[in-house]
C-alpha cells in the first residue's frame, strides 16, 4: 500500500501538477492567511469601536438603574419608616389626647356632681329653713289663737266663780296677759284644789 501511494505522488509530480496541490495540507495558503488576518483585525476594530462602547454604555445604564433602583428603594424605605414613625407619633398623641379628654370628662362629671350636690344641699337647707319659718309662724299663730281662747275661757270661768261679769275686754286682756306671763316665768305654780282644801 505504501508503494502505491508513493507511486501516485510520483505520477502527479511527473505530470506537472498544480503547485498549490503540491504544498503540505497543514500549512495555510499565505494570501488567505493575510486576508483572514485583515478581516479579523477589521472585525476586532469594529467590535472595539462600535459594539464594546455600546455594551459598556448599556452595562453602565443598567448598573445605574440598579443602583438608582436600590437608592430609590432605600429612599422609599426611609420614607416608609418616617411615615411609620409619624403615624406612631400621631397615634400616641391621639391616645394622649383621648386620655386627657377622658380625664377632663371625669373632672367635669365630678364637678357637675359636686355642683348638683351643693344645689341639692342649698335647696334642702332652703326647704328646711322655710319649714322652720312656717312652723314658727304656725306656732305663733297657734299661741295667739290659744291665748285668745284661754283668755275667753278663763274670763268665762272667772265670771262664773266670781259671780260678776268680767266682760270688759281691756281688763280681760290684761288679766290673761299677766297670768300667762307669770306662768311662763314660773312665778305661778299650779296647785291642786284638794291640797288647798286640806290646808
Amino acid at each position: 500500500m505504501n508503494s502505491s501511494a508513493a507511486a501516485q505522488a510520483a505520477a502527479l509530480l511527473a505530470e506537472g501538477a498544480d503547485p498549490e496541490h503540491s504544498q503540505a495540507p497543514i500549512l495555510p495558503h499565505i494570501p488567505e492567511l493575510v486576508f483572514g488576518l485583515i478581516v479579523f483585525g477589521l472585525f476586532l476594530w469594529i467590535v472595539k469601536t462600535k459594539v464594546v462602547p455600546k455594551l459598556e454604555q448599556a452595562h453602565a445604564e443598567r448598573t445605574a438603574a440598579i443602583e438608582g433602583g436600590m437608592e430609590q428603594a432605600q429612599e422609599a424605605q426611609k420614607q416608609a419608616e418616617a411615615a411609620k414613625a409619624q403615624y406612631e407619633a400621631q397615634l400616641s398623641h391621639a391616645r394622649d389626647e383621648a386620655a386627657k379628654i377622658r380625664e377632663d370628662a371625669r373632672a367635669q362629671g365630678a364637678q357637675i356632681v359636686a355642683d348638683m350636690r351643693e344645689q341639692a344641699n342649698a335647696e334642702a337647707a332652703r326647704i328646711v329653713d322655710s319649714a322652720k319659718k312656717q312652723t314658727e309662724a304656725d306656732r305663733q299663730q297657734a299661741a295667739v289663737s290659744l291665748r285668745s281662747d284661754i283668755g275667753a275661757l278663763s274670763t268665762t270661768l272667772a265670771s262664773k266663780i266670781v259671780g260678776e261679769s268680767l266682760e270688759d275686754e281691756a281688763r280681760q286682756r290684761g288679766i290673761v296677759d299677766r297670768f300667762l306671763a307669770e306662768l311662763e316665768s314660773g312665778d305661778v305654780k299650779p296647785t291642786k284644789i284638794g291640797s288647798e282644801a286640806g290646808n
